[in-house]
């Protein structure tokens, strides 16, 4: 191919090079050197020819010549005439050379062969034991039949290989095919690659940290390394090839290694076990200390294989570790409690200072807004009243932030994982936020298709809230978006908005706690920097994902990944919620409610009959549960309970007591700045609402309110 190849570039391409220029003309007028009739285009002076048949003809004949060359020279080896056959003839049927097999080869002419190959010992006994085997006497004059030929390649396979082993049968059952060098140069070939092999097992054998040995069918043994004689201290010489396994045996066990028991009996079980080829493992502890693991296994042909492994250090690594288990179970459960009563102390702390903390802002802000609805202020007063709620709001809503991260990094929050539309839960959202955005010349535009996930109903709305505000907060003109994006097996729901964007390098860090974008607000308000970072620590609470976009001058992007569902059976969509203006409150609306206020704090009270009565209610107060039972008599309408009385009895127990004493249903509130769910379940249960502190006074009289409408119909 290579002369062919390079013909075709001298008698074509080259020309070609020399018309562009590449190569000298010289050469293609002229020949190489000057001689004429090596010219390219008139090679060994042909001339008449079009060069594109002058180059073939050469090339072709070239290739040919230089094949027919090679082949008469160098005669192909047995490997490759193996490797050629099924490509010279791939149709044919490749037969086994018992397929061959003539009738006129004797049993001795395969002993014969197979002695020159794996030994004259091994070969007869091998012969030996198939003649047993088939029931019949080994006779070297019989003629060799299909058996007898089968039998001869799987003994020279396992020597020198199926193909070679193929190959030499196949020139003695043919009697053709191979001359004598042929058949020497393979089974020289062969005796070569066995020794090979051998001086590789040895090297392994002699470079492997366990101790091997292996013994042969008669039980004598045939192969060891230096670390097995190393391992039981055998003496130079005592091992040698052919050495009956037993006598190794006996030696050990005369040195207490085998433990107590007859000699014989252990020799005869080992023996046994070895006979029988039945692998094993045994772990045997000598009388120096050390731990001996021996590894038994029998070989293909027969014989026995067995490791030895010095594993002392691992034993002992091992007895460490099961004394170290044994007192785990108990550690851990020691540990879990002490993290348990953690908890629960850091998750009591977490109440206590809720109520001890917002007390007095629950106290301020129902002073300054008696202030603020006073009739006896001028406008500056009313001013400075409104100023006074909104730092209070401001603070309020700081420390219900830190209260929520510390719960979140207490881990008192326990999600409640169940499967819902969203798509609801974002109307609902739409429905709550659309006042507030069209009071502030925005549109709040939802397009959400139904799509149920799995995840905390009350924590996402949490979530989505936080994001609601932060974009009423941010976005002074336009409008807001909600959507419901389906991605595969997730669901995405975005707030977009269109406000002033957050720059590249402040979204590496807008989930941080206490960082905010510094942006002029029109509204009276200010972000935190904290509802972001709740955000992200509730996504990991529920394993789900925040992504966040924003282009300065067009606004932001913020969503929250959650797994997707398949809907409930029989689910129909529900309608769309359509937004009910409340109606309109009138001011005297709650003149004349009689009202009972229970709180262990005076300020709490002073500020309850501040406020109350700005709105016309009768306030009748009570710092104990005795006095509140005594003032039960007075026939209150609604009660106004705080939770933490510090008295024989909670805000939710004195419920009931003062509902008992009462004799008429009378409804009521739970005050308490413990908002856990917990709690708000056992409120509702026993059939009162809870209202979380600082209390608003617009939700305490939107309360009251109702509960008087409600009476009125009734």
């Amino acid at each position: 191919m290579l002369a062919g190849f390079a013909t075709w570039m001298y008698t074509l391409l080259l020309p070609a090079m020399t018309q562009a220029g590449w190569v000298e003309i010289g050469w293609v007028e002229h020949g190489p050197f000057g001689i004429d009739w090596l010219r390219p285009h008139q090679l060994f002076g042909m001339r008449g020819w079009d060069p594109l048949t002058h180059g073939t003809f050469w090339s072709l004949l070239v290739n040919a010549a230089t094949m027919m060359l090679v082949s008469a020279r160098w005669r192909p080896g047995v490997d490759e005439r193996l490797r050629a056959a099924p490509f010279l003839d791939p149709y044919a049927r490749r037969p086994s050379v018992a397929g061959v097999w003539p009738g006129h080869v004797h049993v001795g002419d395969l002993l014969a062969l197979a002695a020159r190959v794996v030994g004259e010992r091994h070969a007869r006994r091998s012969f030996f034991e198939q003649a047993q085997s088939l029931g019949r006497e080994l006779q070297p004059s019989a003629p060799a039949d299909r058996p007898w030929v089968q039998f001869t390649e799987r003994l020279l396979a396992a020597s020198i290989g199926a193909a070679s082993a193929r190959l030499l049968l196949t020139s003695l059952l043919r009697g053709s095919g191979m001359d004598l060098g042929e058949v020497v140069a393979v089974l020289d070939e062969a005796g070569q690659e066995l020794r090979f092999n051998r001086e590789i097992l040895s090297t392994t054998l002699e470079n492997i940290s366990a101790g091997v040995s292996v013994v042969d069918p008669d039980m004598r043994l045939t192969a060891w390394n230096r670390r097995y004689q190393d391992m039981f201290g055998y003496p130079d010489g005592m091992l040698y090839v052919g050495r009956p396994v037993a006598d190794l045996i006996r030696y050990n066990a005369e040195r207490g290694e085998l433990g107590e028991g007859d000699i014989e009996v252990q020799i005869n079980r080992r023996i046994g076990y070895m006979r029988a080829g039945s692998p094993h493992v045994f772990e045997r502890t000598r009388s120096d200390g050390k731990v001996i693991e021996m590894r038994g296994q029998a070989l293909p042909g027969g014989g026995y294989v067995t490791s030895y492994n010095d594993v002392t250090d691992f034993k002992r690594a091992e007895g460490a570790l099961l004394e170290a288990n044994e007192t785990l179970e108990q550690r851990v459960a020691e540990r879990s409690h002490e993290a348990e009563v953690a908890q629960q102390s850091n998750t009591r702390f977490l109440a206590a200072i809720s109520h001890d903390v917002l007390q007095p802002l629950n106290a301020a802000r129902l002073f300054a807004s008696a202030l603020r609805d006073s009739h006896h202020g001028n406008d500056e007063q009313r001013h400075l009243a409104e100023r006074v709620d909104a730092s209070l709001r401001a603070a309020e809503e700081l420390l219900d932030g830190l209260l929520d991260v510390s719960r979140l990094d207490a881990g008192g929050l326990h999600p409640v994982i169940g499967e819902f539309d969203v798509s609801a839960l974002m109307r609902e959202l739409a429905a709550q936020y659309s006042p507030v955005a069209a009071g502030r010349g925005l549109r709040l535009d939802l397009f959400a298709r139904p799509a149920w996930v799995r995840s905390d109903r009350r924590l996402l709305r949490r979530v989505l809230q936080n994001f609601l505000a932060n974009a009423l907060r941010y976005t002074r003109q336009g409008r807001i978006v909600l959507a419901v994006r389906h991605r595969g097996d997730e669901v995405e729901l975005q707030v977009w908005d269109t406000g002033p964007g957050i720059p590249e390098h402040h979204m590496q860090q807008i989930f941080d706690e206490f960082h905010r974008y510094q942006q002029p607000f029109d509204w009276g308000e200010q972000g935190l920097g904290l509802g972001l970072s709740i955000c992200q620590r509730i996504s990991r609470l529920l394993d789900h994902r925040l992504n966040a976009h924003s282009r300065v001058g067009r606004g932001s992007m913020f969503s929250i990944i959650l797994p997707r569902v398949a809907p409930l059976p029989g689910y129909t969509e529900p309608a769309t919620p359509v937004a009910v203006a409340a109606p309109a409150v009138r001011s005297d609306s709650l003149a004349g409610l009689r009202v009972l206020c229970v709180d262990n704090d005076e300020e709490i009270l002073d500020g309850m009959r501040a406020l109350l009565g700005r709105w016309q209610v009768q306030v009748i107060t009570a710092s104990t549960v005795d006095q509140a039972l005594q003032k039960v008599a007075e026939r209150p309408q609604v009660m106004l309970v705080d939770y933490h009385l510090h008295d024989r009895m909670d805000g939710l127990d004195a419920l009931v007591a003062l509902r008992e004493a009462a004799g008429y249903e009378l409804p009521g509130a739970l005050l308490t700045a413990d908002g856990r769910d917990e709690l708000k379940q056992m409120a509702r249960d026993r059939g009162y609402r809870v209202l979380i502190k600082p209390i608003k006074p617009a939700s305490l009289r939107a309360f009251l309110a109702a509960l008087r409408d409600a009476a009125e119909r009734g």
